[in-house]
């Protein structure tokens, strides 16, 4: 009996130690949660051009090769804040674009390198992430062509899935079903510039899809016009 009482008590004072334990570790979590300042960052190269270029971030250079066209970063762990982002060629250190930036805390941000290449510019994103709807996939538009007028998406021949996207200007996100899609950019007077086959879109991730390059190159150090899908991940 005695050893029956006692390995009774043991198993409870087990099972209360356990729940103890549990909720000191959720409230540290929520502690925290709540004072975190963490952010997270990504960078993609969307100049139209055959440079690449190393990325600077307060001075650190935050690439592990050059970055070419349509290349990116992925999301990378920052306090909170203000920084400096400089670009630069793969062999100097002489800034071609800065920019000052603000991440906020608990966020995610993009920020995509753009322009001509004697005329760098750049536009940053804050990401909204979030899944409403677990069977979904998610996209949004960004028109990075600099020499295009405002531009739709859609499914070729059938859905308009973004309408009047001008250069330097990003859709929210939406939801779609699953799977591979034939894509074309179209400009005002719905001419097709560009189609883009075989777009995979997966389950619960999202996705940009960009139109970047020039339509009307001037030689061939630019990139034509090209529709590219990214998966955030």
């Amino acid at each position: 009996m005695m050893e029956h009482f006692t390995n009774q008590f043991d198993k409870k004072n087990l099972f209360f130690v356990f729940l103890f334990i549990m909720a000191s570790f959720l409230s540290a979590c929520k502690k925290e949660d709540a004072n975190s300042e963490s952010t997270y960052l990504r960078v993609i190269n969307e100049a139209p051009n055959i440079g690449t270029y190393n990325v600077y971030l307060n001075n650190s250079i935050i690439n592990t090769a050059a970055l070419p066209f349509g290349g990116s970063i992925a999301y990378g762990p920052r306090d909170a804040g203000s920084y400096t982002l400089k670009f630069t060629t793969a062999n100097t250190i002489e800034s071609l674009l800065t920019s000052t930036i603000t991440l906020n805390k608990n966020a995610y941000h993009s920020f995509y390198l753009t322009g001509k290449v004697n005329a760098l510019e750049s536009l940053l994103l804050t990401d909204d992430l979030s899944v409403p709807a677990a069977d979904k996939a998610y996209i949004r538009f960004i028109n990075l062509a600099p020499d295009a007028a405002a531009l739709d998406l859609t499914k070729t021949g059938g859905t308009v899935l973004f309408t009047n996207r001008n250069y330097k200007t990003a859709s929210g996100f939406i939801a779609i079903e699953p799977g591979t899609y034939d894509l074309d950019i179209k400009d005002a007077s719905g001419t097709v510039k560009k189609t883009l086959t075989g777009a995979t879109f997966i389950l619960g991730f999202h996705h940009d899809i960009i139109c970047n390059g020039l339509l009307n190159p001037s030689n061939d150090t630019e990139k034509a016009l090209n529709l590219q899908v990214l998966t955030i991940k």
